[in-house]
């Protein structure tokens, strides 16, 4: 059984800790115990991102843990090893209680990581690094007033915490390290990079492994994805993590380059892995499927002052309607495979699906990058991308799964639909 507890202190909330929540290790195609109790003085929800479990476990916005109660949902993990993570999604509440703490990452395992020549001690070798931006008042705390730019554009912070920390390093071995990338920030894009541009070797996208790795010397992480990367130190340098700025920030994005993670190198800590591995056991995406039915889906921004003035709740939208809870969607039958055409306006829109992982067919017409090969649930939509989906897990009209913008005040504002799979 996995218990953890919802506790507030201060300005931050978290599970089982002040702030985010422990990693949580789950086998997979096991089944685990979860118990949520929550300490805090309002609703939450904890919704299991990137696990392909039924709508009724699914924890989105219909499952909600009232102050005082307790949610106790049994994860029945069907699925290849991932690095996935655990949020709240209570509706128009995400943004701020996200952005107060309340996320943490899960592994799902089958142990055979050693077998396939990856790093794998936990804190050693396999860094898991929950990237986030943050805004501090002059007396130091976190601080979620909304601006109308805020709203609009979503909430970018001026100071970067690494699983909650500021100003921190990470130390490595001599060798081959592995790096699971969560970008779990409201709405900053992160182009990453290494200030010496050292290659990184792309090994799983959110879903899962690729079949073998690729070298790659930037990586677009958007929120909600997840990436891993293996990084050699084994030349004893130290290197720096960096970020380009936020693509969807205002003026075009303008602003400098950052340090988003320094590195040292140390020594005396074992470095178990030497080389990159030649394969790594995970099964890409067929290719696209013939004679499936078509879904066109807009992300819809605001548009016009007026609109703006009177405020952004329900003024964001999918396909020209904001989000409401006593609606349906879209009602899908289980087992069927279906192409959603994604469409973006004015911006960049990560688009997450819950309850699925799906292939990415095209961008703008084109290939996929080479990021965004493997198994996704979250893509960052620039123009259009066409995602292939199949839809094998149950969700019923009480607890139907959610499709929304990933960028936390859109979500909150309506930039989100729910669908069905009976």
């Amino acid at each position: 059984m996995t218990d953890f507890t919802g506790l507030g202190a201060g300005e931050t909330w978290g599970f089982n800790q002040s702030y985010l929540g422990p990693t949580l290790r789950l086998s997979s195609r096991a089944s685990t115990q979860a118990r949520i109790e929550n300490t805090l003085p309002e609703e939450i929800s904890v919704h299991w991102h990137g696990m392909l479990i039924p709508g009724h476990a699914d924890g989105g916005p219909h499952q909600t843990i009232d102050s005082g109660a307790t949610w106790a949902p049994e994860l029945n993990v069907m699925q290849p090893p991932a690095t996935l993570w655990y949020h709240s999604h209570v509706h128009r509440e995400t943004g701020k209680q996200v952005q107060k703490g309340l996320a943490g990452v899960l592994h799902v395992t089958d142990g055979q990581d050693d077998a396939k020549g990856l790093p794998s001690e936990y804190g050693i070798d396999d860094l898991t690094l929950v990237l986030q931006d943050r805004r501090f008042d002059r007396r130091g705390r976190i601080d979620y007033g909304l601006s109308m730019p805020d709203q609009m554009m979503g909430f970018m912070g001026n100071v970067m915490l690494v699983n909650g920390q500021m100003g921190t390093h990470g130390v490595v071995p001599r060798g081959i390290v592995r790096l699971r990338l969560l970008n779990g920030s409201n709405a900053r894009i992160y182009p990453l990079t290494f200030a010496d541009r050292r290659v990184m070797h792309l090994i799983a996208t959110d879903s899962g492994y690729l079949d073998r790795p690729v070298a790659i010397e930037s990586l677009v992480i958007a929120p909600g994805e997840r990436y891993e990367v293996l990084v050699d130190f084994s030349r004893g340098e130290a290197g720096t993590l960096m970020s380009a700025a936020s693509p969807n920030q205002m003026m075009g994005g303008a602003g400098a380059d950052f340090a988003v993670l320094p590195f040292a190198v140390d020594g005396t800590l074992p470095a178990r892995i030497a080389k990159i591995p030649s394969e790594l056991g995970g099964d890409l995406p067929a290719g696209k499927s013939s004679s499936v039915d078509r879904r066109k889906i807009t992300l819809d921004m605001p548009m016009g002052m007026g609109m703006m003035m009177r405020g952004l709740n329900d003024r964001f939208g999918i396909n020209g309607r904001a989000f409401d809870m006593r609606r349906i969607d879209l009602s899908i039958t289980k087992g069927s495979t279906e192409i959603w055409e994604v469409s973006s306006s004015m911006m960049m829109h990560p688009f997450h699906v819950h309850g699925v992982r799906f292939q990415v067919l095209t961008e703008n017409g084109r290939k996929p990058s080479i990021q965004n090969t493997g198994w996704k649930d979250t893509v960052l939509v620039n123009g259009r991308a066409e995602i292939l989906i199949n839809f094998d897990l149950a969700a019923d009209r009480g607890s139907p799964f959610m499709y929304h913008c990933h960028i936390l005040e859109h979500e909150d504002g309506g930039m989100m639909g729910q669908f069905t799979v009976t």
